[in-house]
């Protein structure tokens, strides 16, 4: 009997081995993936900051579920009713009722904390940002505007979306970039999946009690999508756009072709005819890569060179 009870935890061991393997393969995931349990990558070094935070807390989380398991099975494998005699009473012990009440008080304390001091790096602004962009939400599409650029009429610089041209919002890697988010109509939401944040878009931003001002980094060059994030209409879901992050150089040399006249058409070159002018590969693509387009009038497809065929933006 000892020889099998000393060979049953074993047993155990290597049984729960086994269906913790084949639950981690079921499912799918990278070691990496695993390993920053199920959250995504992201592009900012405050996204970096909110997967940090979400990892320990993971981990926190599954150290209190082991615990609290642990607990659970000691009970009932070692602390099951073997007579009529009333097991050991603990509700007036007192050592043990404050140490379960101040070990989740430290906690609580402990979590609050790293969030908190998370929360104030994400929503942590400079005072002198490298570059500004007025992000300007509109049923249902975007305009993406650079006050601190200006065409040669004298207007600044200015992207704007049609029904048949995702906008690009350009904008350099390495850098730090306030967006200053306004509504012409109704309540949007400026979301990029990417950056990990999201930030409603309000008609009148003096009105309501959100800052409308965020700032934030991007580390890497590539096209992430943009959506709206707040239901706002009949083609909510189609109300799309394209940040296209590019090298610092790329960005002013992308800019200095923005304030100036294109001797092609003898107006300011547009967003579409100073990324194809650049000719830097598909990061410089004047199409969207990674959202199409809508039609509202709901037709089959469009021509997959709509982007490039646009004229405004």
């Amino acid at each position: 009997m000892a020889l099998k009870d000393g060979t049953r935890v074993p047993r155990l061991v290597k049984l729960g081995g086994v269906i913790g393997l084949v639950c981690v393969v079921a499912t799918g995931c990278t070691p990496d993936q695993v390993l920053r349990f199920g959250w995504p990558t992201g592009v900012t070094s405050d996204a970096a900051a909110m997967r940090q935070l979400w990892t320990w807390s993971v981990i926190a989380a599954l150290a209190v579920g082991v615990l609290v398991w642990g607990l659970i099975f000691w009970t009932v494998a070692f602390h099951r009713k073997k007579g009529d005699e009333l097991p050991r009473q603990f509700q007036y012990n007192n050592p043990l009722e404050i140490i379960y009440t101040v070990i989740p008080f430290v906690m609580v304390v402990v979590l609050f904390y790293f969030t908190a001091t998370t929360q104030q790096e994400v929503q942590a602004k400079e005072s002198d940002p490298d570059v500004a962009v007025d992000v300007i939400s509109f049923q249902w599409n975007w305009e993406f505007r650079y006050p601190g650029y200006q065409t040669p009429d004298g207007e600044p610089v200015s992207t704007v979306g049609t029904t048949d041209w995702t906008p690009l919002l350009v904008l350099p890697t390495d850098s730090t970039v306030e967006y200053r988010l306004s509504s012409e109509d109704v309540i949007h939401s400026f979301f990029v999946p990417k950056f990990h944040f999201k930030r409603d878009t309000f008609p009148h931003p003096d009105k309501n009690n959100q800052d409308n001002v965020f700032q934030n980094s991007i580390d890497q060059e590539g096209s992430f999508v943009g959506r709206c994030a707040e239901l706002c209409g009949t083609y909510h879901s189609m109300m799309n756009f394209e940040v296209r992050a590019l090298s610092p150089d790329k960005f002013e040399r992308y800019m200095d072709l923005r304030t100036r006249t294109n001797p092609e058409t003898g107006a300011p070159y547009t967003t579409a005819e100073a990324l194809r002018t650049m000719d830097c590969g598909q990061l410089c693509s004047p199409n969207s890569v990674t959202t199409i387009p809508f039609d509202p009038d709901r037709e089959d497809s469009l021509p997959e060179d709509a982007g490039a065929a646009a004229t405004n933006g």
